[in-house]
Protein backbone atom coordinates (compact mmCIF):
# COMPACT_ATOMS: atom_id res chain seq x y z
CA UNK A 1 0.00 0.00 0.00
CA UNK A 2 1.16 3.35 -1.00
CA UNK A 3 2.67 6.14 1.56
CA UNK A 4 0.46 9.06 1.31
CA UNK A 5 1.90 12.53 2.57
CA UNK A 6 -0.47 15.35 2.37
CA UNK A 7 1.46 18.55 0.85
CA UNK A 8 -0.02 22.34 1.07
CA UNK A 9 0.03 23.26 -2.86
CA UNK A 10 1.07 26.45 -2.14
CA UNK A 11 3.49 25.75 0.72
CA UNK A 12 4.82 22.87 0.34
CA UNK A 13 6.39 21.36 3.25
CA UNK A 14 10.06 20.92 3.63
CA UNK A 15 9.96 17.33 5.63
CA UNK A 16 7.63 15.95 3.40
CA UNK A 17 9.23 16.76 0.51
CA UNK A 18 12.48 15.17 1.83
CA UNK A 19 10.29 12.24 2.38
CA UNK A 20 9.30 11.97 -0.74
CA UNK A 21 12.68 12.50 -2.31
CA UNK A 22 13.83 9.25 -0.18
CA UNK A 23 11.00 7.16 -1.67
CA UNK A 24 12.18 7.96 -5.45
CA UNK A 25 16.10 7.21 -4.37
CA UNK A 26 14.98 3.85 -2.71
CA UNK A 27 13.68 3.18 -6.69
CA UNK A 28 10.05 4.14 -6.04
CA UNK A 29 7.12 5.00 -8.40
CA UNK A 30 5.11 7.99 -7.13
CA UNK A 31 1.90 10.19 -8.04
CA UNK A 32 2.31 13.41 -7.81
CA UNK A 33 0.01 16.96 -8.78
CA UNK A 34 1.72 19.54 -11.43
CA UNK A 35 -0.28 22.53 -13.47
CA UNK A 36 -1.99 20.11 -15.35
CA UNK A 37 -3.31 16.90 -14.18
CA UNK A 38 -1.55 14.48 -11.64
CA UNK A 39 1.66 12.70 -13.17
CA UNK A 40 2.69 9.29 -12.44
CA UNK A 41 6.89 9.58 -12.30
CA UNK A 42 10.36 7.63 -11.08
CA UNK A 43 14.13 8.67 -11.04
CA UNK A 44 15.61 8.37 -14.57
CA UNK A 45 17.66 5.21 -13.85
CA UNK A 46 15.09 3.16 -12.44
CA UNK A 47 14.46 0.59 -15.08
CA UNK A 48 11.81 -1.51 -12.94
CA UNK A 49 10.50 1.93 -12.19
CA UNK A 50 9.57 2.55 -15.76
CA UNK A 51 7.98 -0.56 -16.43
CA UNK A 52 5.91 -0.24 -13.40
CA UNK A 53 4.30 3.17 -14.71
CA UNK A 54 4.20 1.28 -18.21
CA UNK A 55 2.06 -1.28 -16.65
CA UNK A 56 -0.25 1.10 -15.12
CA UNK A 57 -0.74 3.03 -17.85
CA UNK A 58 -1.26 0.08 -19.81
CA UNK A 59 1.36 1.53 -22.58
CA UNK A 60 3.74 0.27 -24.53
CA UNK A 61 7.62 0.97 -25.38
CA UNK A 62 6.57 2.99 -27.94
CA UNK A 63 5.09 5.06 -25.76
CA UNK A 64 6.69 8.44 -24.64
CA UNK A 65 7.68 9.15 -21.41
CA UNK A 66 8.36 13.07 -20.25
CA UNK A 67 11.84 14.75 -18.20
CA UNK A 68 9.58 17.04 -15.93
CA UNK A 69 12.48 19.55 -15.46
CA UNK A 70 12.88 22.56 -13.18
CA UNK A 71 13.89 25.65 -15.27
CA UNK A 72 15.46 26.44 -18.88
CA UNK A 73 19.51 24.76 -18.38
CA UNK A 74 18.30 21.56 -16.58
CA UNK A 75 16.53 21.30 -19.98
CA UNK A 76 19.31 22.27 -22.04
CA UNK A 77 21.63 19.44 -20.25
CA UNK A 78 19.07 17.01 -21.73
CA UNK A 79 17.93 18.34 -25.17
CA UNK A 80 19.78 19.94 -27.29
CA UNK A 81 18.64 23.83 -27.88
CA UNK A 82 19.44 26.40 -30.32
CA UNK A 83 19.08 30.05 -30.10
CA UNK A 84 15.00 29.93 -31.52
CA UNK A 85 14.57 26.70 -29.48
CA UNK A 86 15.71 28.26 -26.22
CA UNK A 87 13.56 32.00 -27.22
CA UNK A 88 10.90 29.92 -27.46
CA UNK A 89 10.99 28.12 -24.57
CA UNK A 90 11.90 31.14 -22.62
CA UNK A 91 8.59 32.59 -23.63
CA UNK A 92 6.73 29.40 -22.60
CA UNK A 93 8.33 27.89 -19.13
CA UNK A 94 7.61 27.49 -16.99
CA UNK A 95 3.93 26.11 -18.08
CA UNK A 96 1.67 23.63 -19.27
CA UNK A 97 3.47 22.38 -22.18
CA UNK A 98 5.45 19.97 -22.90
CA UNK A 99 8.45 20.43 -26.07
CA UNK A 100 9.65 17.57 -28.26
CA UNK A 101 13.36 18.23 -28.59
CA UNK A 102 16.14 15.92 -29.74
CA UNK A 103 18.34 14.56 -26.64
CA UNK A 104 21.70 14.40 -25.55
CA UNK A 105 23.79 11.86 -25.04
CA UNK A 106 22.74 12.65 -21.06
CA UNK A 107 19.26 10.96 -22.27
CA UNK A 108 19.51 7.03 -21.72
CA UNK A 109 18.63 5.58 -25.07
CA UNK A 110 15.45 3.82 -23.63
CA UNK A 111 13.93 6.74 -23.11
CA UNK A 112 14.13 7.67 -26.37
CA UNK A 113 11.66 7.61 -29.46
CA UNK A 114 12.76 4.29 -31.28
CA UNK A 115 13.56 6.02 -34.37
CA UNK A 116 13.99 10.09 -33.48
CA UNK A 117 16.12 10.26 -31.04
CA UNK A 118 13.41 12.35 -29.36
CA UNK A 119 12.66 13.04 -25.90
CA UNK A 120 9.75 15.07 -23.94
CA UNK A 121 10.66 17.76 -21.75
CA UNK A 122 8.69 20.35 -19.80
CA UNK A 123 9.05 22.79 -16.98
CA UNK A 124 5.91 22.71 -14.67
CA UNK A 125 4.18 25.85 -13.20
CA UNK A 126 3.20 23.97 -9.60
CA UNK A 127 4.58 24.86 -6.28
CA UNK A 128 5.07 20.87 -5.61
CA UNK A 129 6.24 19.89 -8.43
CA UNK A 130 9.11 22.45 -8.64
CA UNK A 131 9.79 21.82 -5.03
CA UNK A 132 9.91 18.16 -5.47
CA UNK A 133 12.31 18.88 -8.65
CA UNK A 134 14.53 21.47 -6.34
CA UNK A 135 15.15 18.88 -3.51
CA UNK A 136 16.08 15.70 -6.21
CA UNK A 137 17.91 17.99 -7.65
CA UNK A 138 17.16 16.37 -10.98
CA UNK A 139 14.17 15.86 -13.77
CA UNK A 140 11.61 13.58 -12.72
CA UNK A 141 10.78 10.85 -15.24
CA UNK A 142 7.23 11.27 -15.80
CA UNK A 143 3.99 10.22 -18.05
CA UNK A 144 0.42 11.76 -17.32
CA UNK A 145 -1.62 9.90 -14.80
CA UNK A 146 -4.56 8.32 -16.50
CA UNK A 147 -5.88 4.34 -16.50
CA UNK A 148 -6.37 2.14 -19.84
CA UNK A 149 -9.74 2.94 -20.33
CA UNK A 150 -10.18 6.27 -19.03
CA UNK A 151 -10.97 8.87 -21.45
CA UNK A 152 -9.32 11.80 -19.06
CA UNK A 153 -5.78 12.38 -16.75
CA UNK A 154 -7.19 12.14 -13.00
CA UNK A 155 -6.90 15.21 -11.28
CA UNK A 156 -8.24 13.97 -7.66
CA UNK A 157 -6.23 12.65 -5.11
CA UNK A 158 -8.66 10.99 -3.26
CA UNK A 159 -9.68 9.12 -6.43
CA UNK A 160 -6.06 8.46 -6.73
CA UNK A 161 -5.78 6.37 -3.34
CA UNK A 162 -8.94 4.71 -4.50
CA UNK A 163 -7.48 3.11 -7.81
CA UNK A 164 -3.62 3.08 -7.61
CA UNK A 165 -2.33 2.86 -4.15
CA UNK A 166 -1.61 -0.80 -4.38
CA UNK A 167 0.22 -0.05 -7.55
CA UNK A 168 2.63 2.37 -6.75
CA UNK A 169 4.27 3.71 -3.12
CA UNK A 170 3.89 7.28 -2.93
CA UNK A 171 0.74 9.19 -3.24
CA UNK A 172 1.33 13.08 -2.76
CA UNK A 173 -2.27 14.07 -1.98
CA UNK A 174 -2.26 18.36 -2.82
CA UNK A 175 -5.66 18.32 -3.72
CA UNK A 176 -7.74 18.86 -7.05
CA UNK A 177 -5.53 19.64 -10.57
CA UNK A 178 -7.11 20.63 -13.66
CA UNK A 179 -8.27 17.93 -15.50
CA UNK A 180 -6.62 18.20 -19.02
CA UNK A 181 -2.87 16.83 -20.59
CA UNK A 182 -0.36 19.50 -21.38
CA UNK A 183 -0.17 20.63 -24.77
CA UNK A 184 2.50 19.59 -26.66
CA UNK A 185 4.66 21.44 -29.09
CA UNK A 186 7.37 19.73 -31.27
CA UNK A 187 10.24 21.61 -31.98
CA UNK A 188 12.75 19.43 -34.28
CA UNK A 189 11.53 21.32 -37.66
CA UNK A 190 11.81 24.10 -38.89
CA UNK A 191 8.87 25.85 -37.17
CA UNK A 192 7.04 24.66 -33.88
CA UNK A 193 4.54 21.89 -34.23
CA UNK A 194 1.35 21.93 -32.44
CA UNK A 195 0.83 18.28 -31.71
CA UNK A 196 -1.88 18.08 -29.17
CA UNK A 197 -3.88 21.00 -27.51
CA UNK A 198 -4.11 21.09 -23.97
CA UNK A 199 -4.00 22.75 -20.97
CA UNK A 200 -1.48 25.27 -22.29
CA UNK A 201 -2.93 28.17 -24.38
CA UNK A 202 -1.80 27.58 -28.03
CA UNK A 203 -2.29 31.04 -28.80
CA UNK A 204 0.22 32.28 -26.08
CA UNK A 205 2.82 30.32 -28.01
CA UNK A 206 1.76 32.00 -31.33
CA UNK A 207 0.00 29.30 -33.19
CA UNK A 208 -3.81 29.91 -34.74
CA UNK A 209 -5.74 27.31 -33.69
Amino acid sequence: MAQVLYVHPDNPQPRLLKEAVKVLRAGGVMTYPTDSSYAIGCMIGNKSGMERIRIIRGVDDKHHFTLVCRDLSEIAKYAKVDNKQYRFLKAATPGAYTFILEATREVPRRLLHPKRSTIGLRVPDHAVAQALLAELDEPILSMTLSLPGDELPMNDAEEIRDRVEYCVDLIIDSGHCLLEPTTVVDLTGEVPELIRVGCGDPVALGFDV
